[in-house]
């Protein structure tokens, strides 16, 4: 699902990105939930990057928060992998920061959009002031139990196209959850 946004594009960077686990609901800008494995997905673009929302099975303990966003009073810090436990499941993360020249942006940017408006469970919202402000949020569902996202972020002005992926091993109904460093 494809959405061309009415607010203005922030002047951003990659390097002003926070990744959390822990940042309480920011407003959102679009958002789109779907259902997989018996948990419920919440995307959702901010107007400085995104928030992905699983909120698990029944008997799950409590909501994951991924928040990758420009925070006020937070320093910029996009670790490139994470790999921990937590209530909702296994997860893992990871993110990388490219440079892209301008005329390889514009085929970048397209094949994203192509690539949101193909996936029933993805999302995309287009930024006014500039065609190649995007932000693509695309789940997958690999097999039982298992969730994964991937999100793109692009800062045209600095020519930077940021993507993380993010995979979580849902725990099985009635398993103990732990939290690991």
């Amino acid at each position: 699902m494809s959405i061309a946004l009415s607010v203005p594009f922030v002047d951003t960077r990659a390097s002003d990105l926070v990744w959390t686990l822990d940042h309480p609901r920011v407003p959102h800008l679009v958002a789109h939930t779907l259902e997989r494995w018996g948990a419920r997905v919440e995307l959702r673009i901010l107007g400085a990057s995104h928030q992905v929302i699983v909120t698990g099975r029944p008997d799950a303990a409590a909501p994951l928060v991924e928040t990758v966003a420009c925070l006020p009073g937070h320093v910029g810090h996009l670790p490139h992998a994470v790999s921990r436990g937590t209530a909702a499941g296994r997860y893992q993360f990871s993110a990388n920061v490219e440079t892209v020249p301008s005329d390889q942006l514009v085929h970048r940017v397209a094949a994203l959009r192509r690539a949101a408006d193909a996936n029933e469970h993805g999302l995309a919202a287009a930024f006014p002031g500039d065609p190649l402000a995007l932000t693509v949020l695309l789940v997958d569902a690999p097999s039982p139990g298992t969730l994964s996202w991937r999100t793109w972020h692009t800062y045209p002005q600095h020519g930077e196209l940021v993507s993380t992926a993010t995979t979580i091993a849902l725990p099985e109904r009635g398993e103990r959850r732990e939290e690991f460093g």
